[in-house]
């Protein structure tokens, strides 16, 4: 659902470092010097090695409710964060007064908290040979010149084509825009050094625009909602207004008339919005965190088969103008293309410096999460669309709705609240509702039977739907 932006983007203006990009306040230069001061602090204080990082994020978020303004809200933040280590000590503070007066005490406080702190063998800079010595620009900044009435009017004609698709969308939860920016500038200082081999310095902006909207249906028990967005980083890449609330409306429309189901155990097919979450998971259970404190279902799976044999992932930080891109991790740790998982086996985990050392292993540049993951399947063919994974469901239930955190990460066992539609003989039948669906996630991985050719991008995530072989489902 990928259609010419409603709101042209503005093409981005060649600016230096010494101005502002547009809708910031602070240009790179500005965010250089006040690094430069608190690294410079540091040092005078008597550490050697620290790191610092200087952000700004700016964004317009507008609500309508039933034809009416309900929200206008502008937000915009600042901070500098300041890390200290003492040797094995570690110390960390932050401020969003950008004056030389609170930076210093800034860099103070992390060294106090470093001085008291007891010590980390694991703690540290990352190591040299780690560092991004350079990075890719990924075109990951497309602001959205917006004022709040474009805004608001994007907004009600998202609501109104919600309504117009049929007289029983007769309420409405609301229609959202959103246009959010940010720039940040970090670097590092090793053995009191600023520059060199192993130590990084960079930064750079991003955007994330989205548009929504959820419609109502039905009245009393026979009440129904559901929703669509559409969220990318450039507005050109959003889909239309019409095209978020036309299809916001058919999914609530398809859950009139739902029923409850008998208790059973059957095949469930997971919408990809859904699936994307079980992709989540794995990424939980497989990252460094969960890891090394043994409160994963997934422990000690490098090189193990976790996951059906047809299934592989890749993580590609470098998608150009991607949600999930990166250039280098949150560290200043190089990113790369590489495979996750290859039929079905674990090639490697999600780790920062720190848990990689506690692990006895190497960063994969993953300290603030994955980086574009795509889930496939060996087995898919083009063809294999929604209509076709019915066909392969056969007789069971898909879920296009989940509710309830009820995903126990140390065990797998996986219990949700769920809606969606009971399939028979590979045709949607009717609606379903008040039904929870149940399973452990290690059976779950092993048990997908087919990955549809209907995937869909959900943040950093892209998968299509998935068939599990079997689980219960509690019902009436």
């Amino acid at each position: 659902m990928k259609n010419a932006p409603h709101t042209p983007a503005q093409p981005t203006p060649s600016v230096s470092a010494n101005a502002p990009l547009p809708g910031f306040q602070y240009a790179r230069s500005q965010f250089e010097e006040l690094v430069d001061l608190a690294l410079s602090h540091a040092k005078q204080l008597g550490a050697a090695d620290a790191a610092a990082e200087v952000s700004e994020g700016a964004g317009l978020s507008v609500s309508v409710r039933k034809g009416e303004l309900e929200n206008v809200e502008r937000n915009r933040d600042k901070s500098l964060g300041v890390t200290v280590y003492l040797g094995q000590k570690r110390g960390n503070a932050s401020t969003s007064d950008f004056s030389a007066a609170a930076v210093r005490q800034t860099v103070q406080a992390a060294y106090d908290i470093a001085r008291f702190t007891a010590e980390d063998p694991m703690a540290g800079l990352p190591d040299a040979a780690d560092v991004a010595d350079n990075y890719l620009d990924l075109d990951l900044f497309h602001p959205w010149v917006l004022n709040s009435e474009e805004a608001m009017r994007i907004a009600l004609e998202c609501e109104a084509a919600a309504f117009a698709t049929s007289k029983k969308i007769n309420n409405s939860e609301g229609a959202g825009v959103s246009a959010q920016q940010s720039h940040f500038f970090t670097a590092h200082m090793r053995d009191g050094a600023r520059s060199g081999a192993g130590i990084f310095s960079g930064g750079y902006a991003s955007s994330r625009h989205s548009l929504s909207v959820a419609p109502i249906a039905g009245r009393g028990a026979n009440m129904q909602r559901d929703y669509w967005y559409s969220s990318q980083r450039s507005p050109q890449d959003l889909a239309t207004p019409q095209a978020v609330g036309r299809y916001a409306a058919e999914r609530t429309l398809a859950r009139l008339n739902g029923r409850k189901i008998a208790t059973t155990e059957c095949p469930v097919l997971f919408e990809s919005p859904m699936a994307a979450g079980l992709l989540g998971a794995y990424v939980q259970a497989t990252s460094g965190g969960a890891l090394y404190r043994n409160t994963t279902f997934l422990p000690n799976s490098l090189g193990k088969r976790v996951l059906a044999k047809h299934i592989d992932i890749l993580e590609d930080p470098h998608v150009r103008n991607g949600k999930g891109s990166s250039p280098f991790d949150d560290e200043g740790v190089r990113t790369a293309k590489r495979k996750v998982v290859s039929a079905g086996k674990v090639l490697g985990y999600f780790l920062s410096t720190y848990s990689a050392r506690k692990l006895g292993m190497r960063t994969t540049g993953n300290a603030g999460g994955s980086h574009n993951l795509t889930l496939t399947s060996r087995l898919t063919q083009p063809g294999d669309d929604l209509r076709a994974m019915l066909k392969k469901l056969g007789r069971g239930l898909m879920v296009t709705e989940l509710m309830g955190q009820g995903v126990n990460y140390v065990t797998g066992d996986y219990s949700r609240g769920a809606s969606g539609y009971w399939v028979e003989n590979g045709e949607i039948a009717y609606p379903v509702h008040e039904i929870t669906i149940a399973g452990n996630l290690k059976d779950m991985f092993q048990g997908v039977e087919a990955v549809g050719a209907d995937a869909y991008n959900f943040g950093a995530k892209t998968v299509g739907s998935i068939l599990i072989n079997r689980m219960k489902i509690a019902g009436s």
